[in-house]
């Protein structure tokens, strides 16, 4: 199997970028966790925390230092820190410290600023001769796994989190530092800095907490659980607009319409939103909730913060218009004038986006290894023949074939039916000319009910036309020759998904048809959630999504992936192939959520159900996974986490294939920040003797950042 190189600096690479992966990053994804203090019916207090060293600065105002051997004062710290480039607890500020064990164990409190990384200053102050020689980073790296004999520092780094105001010494996630290691490069970084009596070290993965469990109580441990419980607001799609604010309670989307110009403030996270200009919940979000997914694909900010429905600045503003900033560190809600925000609208119209025709001259049921024209060697596959693929087959068909054929890559046996036999249908049964007459309308037009309510009519209208017979026949003989008497999944896969400008995740559904509801017949089964499925080309909010980039409904077109059915999986999740906190690319992981079972999906699931949340650092030393929530789902005893070590590395094996199958068709240039978002379950249908296996269900490009 071909694996991703690791770059010769990244490990190193702990600090403003690398850290936050982990560290502030984690602060994004614990929406609800458990605060680890005393509940509110213990009768003890916390106890207070101790107060600050009141000593002299060491920097001279406005000032800077390379490095300092003691923080005086906060001013110190400020001039040498630096804010991690994906923080996502707002204000948190981060100075890196260096403990030399071989030259008297002196302590550098370095300019993080100027100094990025650990390697950096030490190859620049404390590159000595002989046995103090730094090397190159290649054996500078060690310094971070090897036993205390075979090390010459200790390397951390101070992070300030403002909102919850703890100082927090903390190690790389991947440090394999002993407690007594950790301890060591605790005391002396306490001694020596003003903050000194409230320093805790903070665990930055699983494995870096069960070595601060055995920490004495001289070292206390602030978890991130604890940093959680104090933050208010959480930052997710950054950006800015203007709009009308209006405050909503998540049930009323049923009845409210929403636009584009909408600020939508929900006392709840929803499971699906019509495009509007921004979003706040009061429940915080996890980055890959199907929410933050449509706030990324349509590039509007997305923010979660406590108590939004009723803190005054969004009460005071409901119904009026206003200018939203959502930045990593803070948001800004201001009132604006009508001129403001006509010019706004003026200055930021939505591109169109531009549907390819679909290709109508494939009539074959074809087998999904050679949907898309793409080699099992590198480069594997161009964007361009994944675009002409998505023409006939649609972009989750053609992304499938890509992968289909790779060994390592476990998947369940398919085809795909092309867009030919949906438009066929459409013309048919005359529902392109009903569409038509119904963008003829002016009410259809300018209203949003009358939209919805004569959608609802046309998807009814579909779920009960029929088909042709000599479909009806080409379909039960590629069922009885494939896929024989199964209940069978039908895939939505249209050319109007995955483009550039459009990815629209979530615009379509797919369905199942069970033969055993149908009297055994395969094709009625199969007959109705075919149709059920090309429905959902004209549900409400995709026919908005398609509306606002002035997309030619009629020119999209639904193919099908077929497969049979997961009946009772016992995970399904979703994963990014790389690390969406750390964009700068220094620092590659693999984003996980997953979840027990079936019942919960864990894109939109109900409110309060939580699933395991992890970044997995697959091409680091050891592997660390780092855990940010974890499912609260009851789990078979004996099991604490949703997926077992081997089936997350077995997981790992799959995702790290599918980052370099697909990297030549959708990554934009060798340097850029690039990730496939993957739909996988685990299943034991095929051996309910044995662990569940894994199945990878779809591969899509990630929307890039857009900050």
């Amino acid at each position: 199997m071909m694996k991703r190189s690791t770059h010769p600096s990244l490990i190193s690479k702990f600090g403003s970028r690398a850290r936050a992966l982990t560290l502030v990053g984690s602060a994004l994804l614990l929406f609800s966790a458990a605060p680890a203090c005393s509940s509110d019916s213990d009768p003890t207090p916390p106890a207070a925390e101790p107060a600050l060293r009141d000593w002299p600065c060491e920097i001279a105002a406005g000032g800077t230092a390379e490095f300092l051997s003691t923080t005086g004062c906060k001013a110190d710290f400020e001039a040498l820190a630096s804010r991690p480039l994906d923080a996502s607890i707002p204000g948190a500020r981060s100075g890196k410290v260096i403990l030399d064990l071989l030259d008297g164990n002196k302590l550098y409190f370095q300019n993080s600023v100027e100094y990025e990384i650990h390697y950096e200053f030490a190859r620049s102050h404390l590159n000595g001769d002989g046995v103090l020689a730094v090397g190159d980073i290649s054996s500078f790296n060690v310094q971070y796994t090897a036993p205390l004999a075979d090390r010459r520092f200790l390397l951390g780094a101070v992070t300030y989190y403002e909102g919850p105001d703890v100082w927090a010494l903390e190690i790389a996630p991947y440090d394999k530092s002993s407690a007594e290691m950790i301890a060591q490069l605790y005391k002396a970084v306490a001694e020596h800095s003003f903050y000194g009596p409230r320093l805790k070290f903070h665990p930055t993965s699983d494995d870096v907490a069960a070595r601060a469990a055995e920490l004495g109580k001289d070292v206390p441990v602030v978890t991130t659980d604890d940093l959680y419980q104090s933050i208010a607001y959480q930052p997710l799609n950054l950006g800015e607009t203007i709009g009308t604010l209006k405050i909503l309670h998540t049930q009323e989307l049923d009845d409210v319409y929403v636009s584009p110009r909408d600020i939508v403030v929900l006392d709840a996270v929803p499971n699906d939103i019509s495009p509007v200009g921004a979003i706040v919940t009061e429940e915080f979000q996890t980055p890959l909730s199907h929410i933050n997914v449509l706030a990324r694909n349509r590039g509007t900010p997305n923010m979660g913060l406590r108590g939004a429905t009723t803190l005054p600045e969004f009460a005071e503003k409901n119904g009026k218009l206003v200018r939203l900033t959502v930045s990593a560190f803070e948001y800004k809600i201001d009132l604006v004038d009508q001129a403001t925000a006509d010019a706004w609208e003026a200055a930021h119209p939505l591109p169109p986006v531009v549907v390819p025709d679909p290709d109508l001259t494939v009539t074959d049921l074809r087998d999904i290894e050679t949907v898309t024209v793409h080699t099992d060697t590198a480069p594997y596959v161009t964007f361009d023949a994944i675009k002409a693929a998505t023409r006939a087959f649609g972009a989750k068909a053609a992304n499938y074939s890509v992968f289909s054929t790779d060994p390592a890559i476990p998947h369940k046996e398919a085809f795909a039916i092309p867009v030919y036999y949906y438009h066929q249908f459409m013309e048919q049964n005359g529902f392109f000319d009903r569409v038509r007459e119904l963008e003829a309308d002016p009410t259809f037009v300018s209203d949003a009910s009358v939209r919805d309510a004569k959608l609802e009519e046309l998807r009814d209208a579909i779920k009960l036309a029929p088909f042709d017979q000599e479909t009806k026949d080409r379909l039960k003989a590629k069922f009885d020759a494939k896929l024989p008497g199964a209940s069978l999944r039908f895939r939505s896969s249209t050319n109007a998904e995955d483009l550039d400008g459009f990815p629209c995740a979530g615009c379509y559904d797919s369905h199942t048809g069970d033969p055993a509801e149908f009297g055994g017949d395969q094709l009625a089964a199969a007959l109705d959630a075919i149709r059920k499925t090309w429905a959902t080309v004209w549900s409400f909010r995709t026919y908005e999504e398609r509306r606002i980039h002035d997309i030619d409904h009629t020119k999209v077109a639904m193919a099908l992936l077929v497969h049979t059915n997961f009946p009772d999986e016992e995970a399904n999740g979703v994963a990014i192939t790389n690390n969406i906190f750390d964009t700068s690319g220094n620092a590659p992981g693999f984003y996980v959520n997953v979840q027990y079972g079936g019942t919960f999906e864990v894109v939109h699931p109900p409110s309060g159900i939580t699933s395991d949340s992890f970044l997995y650092l697959f091409s680091f030393p050891g592997q660390p996974i780092t855990y940010y929530t974890h499912s609260n789902v009851p789990l078979p005893s004996g099991q604490e986490t949703v997926l077992s070590n081997l089936q997350i590395y077995q997981l790992g094996q799959a995702l790290d294939v599918i980052h370099t199958r697909f990297q030549n068709a959708y990554r934009a240039s060798p340097t850029a920040w690039y990730g496939m978002d993957v739909e996988f379950k685990f299943d034991d249908f095929a051996d309910q003797s044995s662990a569940p296996s894994l199945y990878i269900k779809q591969a899509r490009p990630y929307p890039p950042p857009t900050q």
